[in-house]
């Protein structure tokens, strides 16, 4: 087997497909180059290692990807340790609103700190973060969840942030149970106001449904939108009521108001990671947790 065709199987099968494993490559080659590399791959094993359309590995290339990812999942990381850069680099990934507000403060003070400090900063959606962690793309990623991750990743939390609704300052509902009404078919109860939230797998919106089936209370999203810090900016211009989290330290838009939700689980702001964290990770979740209290 052709090794370097090995690799190039390893980043289709890692970004499940040719053309998203072109663009995400750490270096450049062209679509038809790849597609015709990995054929000679299957031509020289005699097996089919993916459907193209829609992507999915076969038996044989779900063995294959399992037997090559240890090597090249790790090439990355030995060239740092070899060039002698993986001991004063942090790769951090994170929401925007993250990115934005608390950690220019926190990475300021490493840096004080660490003079050569280098950083890698990433920027996606939350449901892409315990990927990243898994896929060891980064070192630790900074987010909110309901409860600790699930194994082999691990959690240190920094806070504690309540969910809330956010509602147009001049409506006269000032508690949860104002914001509800009898629902025309007598199921139960429902929401005065069209819902300002997020997709359906954000975690945020997980923990606001199972708050509302705790309650028997009907809920529907009509404006949906990829950031919590959009929300209230929505909630001022008239479309509806929305869903927030409470950050202490973090304010909000003047025309709204924040009624909290007593009964609804809180979500926790934490730093997970895979395995155990090198001491610059360590030195990080020191000084978020340093923040953290004094924004407390």
């Amino acid at each position: 087997m052709n090794v370097h065709h090995l690799e190039l199987f390893f980043y289709v099968a890692k970004y499940e497909g040719i053309t998203a494993a072109v663009r995400k490559m750490p270096y450049g080659i062209q679509q038809p180059a790849v597609s015709g590399q990995i054929l000679q791959l299957e031509h020289s094993l005699g097996v089919k290692l993916f459907n193209r359309r829609p992507f999915a590995l076969t038996k044989a290339g779900e063995e294959l990807y399992d037997h090559i990812y240890p090597f090249f999942s790790k090439m990355g990381l030995i060239e740092s340790r070899l060039t002698g850069e993986e001991s004063n680099t942090l790769r951090l990934a994170a929401s925007a609103m993250v990115l934005k507000t608390h950690l220019p403060i926190v990475l300021g003070l490493m840096k004080r700190e660490n003079p050569d400090l280098k950083l890698q900063l990433r920027h996606v959606d939350q449901s892409e973060l315990f990927k990243l962690v898994q896929a060891e793309e980064v070192d630790l990623v900074i987010t909110t969840t309901v409860g600790a991750p699930a194994e082999p990743l691990k959690m240190k939390a920094l806070l504690e942030v309540p969910i809330v609704m956010i509602v147009p300052k001049e409506f006269p509902e000032n508690t949860f149970e104002e914001l509800l009404q009898a629902d025309e078919y007598e199921r139960g109860r429902e929401l005065k106001y069209q819902l300002v939230g997020m997709e359906e797998h954000e975690v945020v919106m997980k923990a606001f449904g199972a708050f509302m089936n705790a309650e028997n209370a009907q809920w529907e999203a009509s404006v949906r939108v990829s950031a919590l810090d959009v929300i209230p900016e929505y909630v001022a211009q008239g479309f509806g009521i929305g869903i927030g989290v409470e950050v202490p330290g973090r304010k909000i838009s003047g025309q709204v108001k924040v009624i909290p939700l007593p009964s609804c689980p809180s979500m926790t702001l934490g730093v997970v990671y895979q395995g155990t964290l090198k001491p610059l990770g360590q030195q990080f979740v020191d000084y978020a947790k340093e923040a953290a209290t004094a924004l407390t």
